[in-house]
């Protein structure tokens, strides 16, 4: 079988030539813009990705093919996009390799340069998937991609188990970055559905006026823009399972539709008036306190009742004891490994910090800090410089809720304003409050503002 290519370029000419030249070796397949490539994306799941970044409506400038290399990674961090830029552009180029895109080339295109890009580039996504296909069936310690021996992590791998040989709605509870995807992946992958799709989607990363559409598609005509009709995320995940990430975010219009699809198991796609039944398991996640949202009359309680059949709640990071060293010592292995810097470690001084750190961006933050670390350490063994770690001793533990919340708040405060130099409203924005809120929480906890803030 051959793998799979899919090539997003406005200029049918330059399709038909890539098309007609490559064909013999790869799966082709083409889009002309942004939505028709995320559309071909996620039903054929290539690994690699030619990409154009002039597309329209914006064909002289990158930003339309940087958003669509986003949301091509967003789909999946794995896949290989290589971008296309003409002579005089290269710096879009090398703004989108910033951006995660794994490779550039230039137009005019030459055949056969890009032929060896593009073998050298399916080798290296063979190579990664399958090394982690192989982590995912040796790590002792793991289970369906996630490490953790605390009791927490184990009474959520327990949950996973039962679950999973039901087909009754999940909710799924957790702060940003516990990993509350990889819960419902395993949830996925481990029930009788596990042959169909897994289809995720983001309610809080799609505006309100397109998310409607999205999930539950459109007829054409039925609003600017609909040129042809299209099968939303819930139709594409007939057979297999529905992933509403940031469920908390729905408005709710979209609530009542999907409360309708819970109950009855059809829908209608938008301008259309033909019901759609679809037989899909659905999984939702939030880090939003719900109950909240109930009382505040923002979130409706049916909903949420046909949606929290069985609830997982994901551990933060600083709950899971001894897992942080744990899973910073596997991701430092894979990483390592990935970039040919096999025998790194780290040293003492490092593990102290990692298992005293309150990680307030929990699993994803030590994966960042630890990839980060692992291109910019001079030397075998990684320190708490290389990891942007405080080496201090750690203070007492907090004896209760109040000191807790506290200590949390002071440290995103405190890492907020270290990562942006003392810029108020830049912390702010990172923190998602306003400037007044972060100075009265600065008074609250006691940290000095800057001597000099800049000009903002």
């Amino acid at each position: 079988m051959k793998p799979k290519l899919l090539i997003v370029d406005d200029d049918d000419a330059i399709r038909t030539q890539l098309k007609w030249a490559l064909h013999q070796d790869y799966e082709v397949f083409l889009a002309e813009n942004r939505a028709g490539a995320l559309e071909t994306f996620r039903d054929q799941r290539p690994p690699v990705v030619l990409l154009d970044l002039g597309l329209p409506p914006q064909p002289n400038g990158p930003a339309e093919g940087l958003a669509a290399l986003s949301e091509l990674l967003a789909c999946d961090s794995r896949a290989k996009v290589i971008v296309a830029t003409g002579q005089a552009a290269k710096q879009n180029a090398l703004e989108a390799v910033a951006a995660g895109a794994h490779d550039f080339f230039s137009k005019p295109v030459a055949v056969e340069e890009l032929q060896i890009i593009l073998k050298r580039t399916f080798q290296l996504a063979s190579l990664e998937r399958e090394y982690y296909e192989l982590q995912h069936r040796l790590d002792a310690q793991g289970f369906e991609g996630m490490v953790g021996a605390s009791v927490p992590m184990q009474a959520v791998f327990s949950s996973i188990r039962k679950v999973a040989t039901t087909d009754v709605p999940v909710l799924i509870l957790g702060e940003s970055g516990t990993g509350k995807e990889i819960v419902a992946t395993a949830v996925h992958r481990r029930g009788a559905r596990q042959a169909g799709p897994f289809i995720p989607i983001n309610c809080g990363a799609i505006p309100e006026n397109l998310l409607e559409s999205e999930l539950f598609g459109h007829e054409k005509g039925s609003f600017t823009g609909a040129h042809a009709q299209r099968k939303g995320r819930i139709e594409s995940a007939a057979g297999g399972t529905l992933f509403l990430d940031e469920i908390g975010e729905l408005s709710p219009a979209l609530q009542v539709k999907l409360l309708r699809f819970l109950q009855e198991g059809t829908f209608e796609r938008v301008g259309g008036r033909q019901p759609i039944q679809v037989d899909a398991r659905l999984i939702a996640a939030t880090n939003a306190d719900l109950k909240k949202a109930m009382a505040e009359g923002k979130f409706r309680e049916d909903l949420f009742y046909r949606l929290a059949v069985v609830v997982i709640q994901l551990p933060a990071l600083r709950e899971r004891g001894d897992d942080a060293c744990l899973l910073a010592k596997d991701f430092l292995r894979r990483y390592a490994a990935q970039n040919g810097k096999d025998g790194l470690a780290f040293d003492d001084e490092a593990l102290r910090a990692i298992a005293c750190h309150p990680w307030p961006g929990n699993v994803r933050e030590l994966q960042n800090r630890i990839k980060r670390a692992l291109i910019m350490a001079p030397r075998k063994r990684l320190t708490v410089r290389d990891l942007e770690l405080d080496a201090s001793s750690p203070a007492p533990p907090p004896r209760g809720l109040r000191e807790a919340r506290e200590a949390l708040e002071r440290e995103m405060v405190q890492q907020a304003l270290r990562k942006h130099g003392g810029k108020i409203t830049a912390a702010a924005a990172e923190l998602k409050i306003s400037r007044p809120t972060l100075y009265e929480l600065m008074d609250k906890l006691a940290i000095s503002r800057p001597e000099r803030e800049e000009k903002e």
